[in-house]
């Protein structure tokens, strides 16, 4: 049985219904994509917490499919800033309480706003970080936006090709 983490605790104090789903973490591989095949779901269903800090808002949140990138320019018009940038590796557990690999909008430090991209509405189950890398939350999407008080927005866009 896969640990209660914290975003499982505001889960089950929410009566939100999810699944905790383990795997075998590579520190060395922590992207979306092999996530998805060790929990079994497509790239795209497994969504990656993104932490950035705007220059008018502060820290926000972002949510998008593990196959694509966040498009800065689009979270910016969302949260209200004029620009805003990744928070740097180093700084995210000091400002989440969460690592690299295991961060999540379920639980953090601080409630932080949280925009979603729009395609976790194609699902009917999704799976976010639960807080620790090696456990994920399988969760419905309306579930999750409510628990996270999540707001829609077009956040994400096909990750970049290198040079051909």
């Amino acid at each position: 049985m896969a640990q209660k983490t914290n975003a499982a605790r505001l889960l089950d104090q929410m009566g939100v219904r999810y699944e905790l789903r383990e795997y075998a973490v590579d520190p060395d591989d922590l992207t979306a994509e092999t996530v998805a095949a060790k929990v079994g779901l497509s790239a795209e269903q497994v969504f990656k917490t993104l932490v950035a800090r705007g220059d008018r808002h502060g820290l926000a949140m972002a949510v998008i499919p593990g196959d694509q990138e966040l498009d800065l320019k689009a979270l910016a018009a969302a949260s209200g800033n004029r620009k805003i940038q990744l928070v740097p590796v180093k700084d995210l557990q000091g400002l989440t309480g969460y690592v690299r690999g295991g961060v999540t909008a379920l639980g953090a430090k601080r409630d932080f706003p949280v925009y979603v991209d729009e395609t976790i509405e194609l699902f009917e189950v999704v799976s976010v970080s639960a807080g620790v890398r090696g456990v994920q939350v399988l969760i419905a999407p309306a579930d999750y936006l409510r628990a996270t008080k999540g707001m829609i927005a077009a956040l994400a866009q096909p990750k970049k090709q290198g040079p051909s």
